[in-house]
């Protein structure tokens, strides 16, 4: 790809043509697209010391992916898939921020970074056509493009219990878990959050500690995650056929490198289908066992019905105690967010470990000493919480973000955050949103790489045919929006209390935050609509 070197002919007043938010995924990305290859000139910021993102903040024991190793990377370079390895089948918190570390120095992307620096605002100059960016460092810049990968999942939640101050021992959200690490061993540790990472740092510390108790607000639906080591023929198998794995990767639905199944639950025999269920179980892995099982399970009722009562009957069978089971058993839909595990159920079976249902014995307040329920105290020397994030809007609605007209992204958002093809929003003109409201639910890095991709091409075109702005048209914006809610609507999944909804966070209004139509038909869709609905330079585009 030729550079464009725009900074040629750049506005009086720009510092950068870009600004870049985060160094995840996604920010690491856009800086190598908008810099290495389009030859912008670019400047990121990251609250954290180095690139990672929130497998930067994630350093909590267990922290692992539920993606399987060989497509939770990058797919734009065929060297680094060859060059770099790994030793199993899915990646711990360690390996993930190896490779991003990796990542960041192949390419030379650090030095576009300004690290520990947290952006607090962010606002369009209407006059310039140019984005204000202020650091909590003083600093303000001004650049023509914006984007921001601030992350899907990295926006802590802290629920606000009663006397959480007063707590006389060592507290920790597993967000924000120290770098020196925590010892543990031979204290009695309480975890409030039962969730994908609650799961796994249960299952992490359970062996160190003198006792693990464990409220949990939600029973969970988990299956096993098939965590195992790769051998270096199966490496080499992988490596060499990369170019039809990341096809079939880019055209799938969830794109979790398996083939999403078309088949029925309620059209095959209950005999088959827990031939199929087993076969899931034994393999591992939360979405295959969701989607490549039966086509309909996040869609009809019956199918879903059947798939949850297998766990059911899974965790009966595992865990020896009747009492701890039935409160580990859930009894509603199974359609959240998969969770897959490395022996959560059986961690139960340990004298050291204790469950609280907090739903029949709610939580109190958090004494000088511990936790105090319904049922009594429970004394602590040191209390995790795994209460998971304020998803999807959670950072954008903590900065001070001002598009025309001095609109701020809170008062758009007051009712739920919406956005144009998971990307941009109206009226923030060349605001380019990574993973934002109303993106694919999917593996991440195949979605990460699409938008910034999209992102790149769209700004190679305004470059080209030199424009100044660009954003959605309002129709637009309500069409997909209305699409998304339409495909929800379609699922099982809108009608669960689920994070991917924002009912985690009290008092959040329940709206759809996801594009559910898979990854496959997403990148159809913005090849499809191509600028048709958006506004350059406040004039409608052409319809190509």
């Amino acid at each position: 790809m030729s550079q464009l070197n725009p900074s040629e002919k750049r506005e009086e007043g720009l510092n950068f043509d870009a600004v870049v938010v985060g160094a995840g995924f996604g920010g690491l990305y856009s800086v190598h697209k908008l810099r290495n290859e389009l030859g912008l000139t670019v400047r990121a910021f990251d609250n954290g010391s180095d690139v990672g993102g929130t497998w930067y903040w994630n350093r909590y024991p267990g922290a692992l992916s539920d993606t399987e190793s060989y497509i939770y990377r990058y797919s734009f370079d065929k060297d680094l898939l060859k060059d770099w390895t790994w030793k199993e089948n899915y990646l711990t918190q360690p390996e993930i921020l190896a490779y991003l570390s990796h990542v960041a120095e192949r390419f030379d992307l650090r030095r576009s970074y300004q690290f520990n620096t947290k952006v607090i605002a962010t606002h369009f100059n209407e006059e310039k056509n140019y984005w204000e960016v202020t650091t909590d460092k003083g600093e303000t810049v001004t650049a023509k493009y914006l984007v921001t990968g601030l992350g899907l999942l990295s926006a802590t939640n802290i629920p606000n219990f009663k006397g959480r101050e007063t707590f006389q021992g060592e507290q920790y959200h597993t967000s924000r878990w120290p770098k020196s690490g925590v010892d543990l061993k031979g204290k009695r540790v309480g975890v409030i959050g039962t969730g994908s990472t609650g799961v796994q740092v249960i299952i992490s510390i359970a062996p160190e500690v003198e006792h693990l108790t464990v409220f949990q607000r939600t029973p969970q639906y988990s299956v096993p995650v098939g965590k195992r080591p790769q051998s270096q023929a199966e490496l080499a198998a992988i490596k060499e056929n990369y170019e039809e794995i990341w096809k079939q990767v880019k055209s799938s639905s969830v794109a979790f490198g398996f083939e999403e199944s078309t088949v029925s639950a309620v059209e095959v025999s209950k005999e088959e289908q827990e031939r199929v269920f087993e076969e899931a179980w034994n393999k591992g892995g939360g979405f295959r066992f969701m989607f490549g099982t039966f086509g309909d399970i996040a869609t009809n009722p019956e199918a879903n019905e059947a798939a949850a009562e297998f766990i059911r009957k899974k965790i009966r069978q595992i865990v020896k105690n009747p009492e701890t089971a039935r409160k580990l058993t859930p009894s509603g839909l199974y359609a959240k967010r998969p969770l897959c595990d490395n022996g959560y159920y059986e961690t139960f079976n340990c004298d050291n470990v204790s469950l609280v249902s907090v739903k029949e014995n709610p939580i109190l307040e958090i004494t000088p000493k511990g936790v105090l329920t319904t049922d009594g105290e429970y004394e602590l020397d040191v209390l995790i919480y795994a209460t998971g994030f304020d998803a999807v809007d959670g950072n954008y609605t903590k900065i001070d973000i001002r598009g025309r007209d001095g609109v701020t992204m809170s008062e758009k958002w007051a009712d739920g955050p919406v956005g144009y093809l998971g990307m941009m929003n109206t009226n923030f003109p060349n605001l380019f949103m990574i993973l934002g409201p109303n993106g694919p639910f999917t593996n991440l890095p195949p979605s990460i790489e699409t938008q910034v991709e999209w992102i790149s091409d769209t700004i190679q075109y305004m470059v080209e045919n030199d424009l100044s702005t660009i954003e959605p048209k309002q129709e637009a914006e309500d069409e997909w929006i209305e699409t998304c809610q339409t495909i929800s609507d379609q699922t099982l999944f809108s009608k669960g209390e689920s994070w991917i909804f924002g009912a985690n966070i009290p008092g959040k209004k329940n709206t759809v935050m996801f594009y559910l139509g898979g990854l496959g038909n997403y990148r159809k869709a913005l090849e499809e609509l191509g600028f048709k609905g958006f506004i350059f330079d406040r004039v409608a585009a052409s319809t190509n």
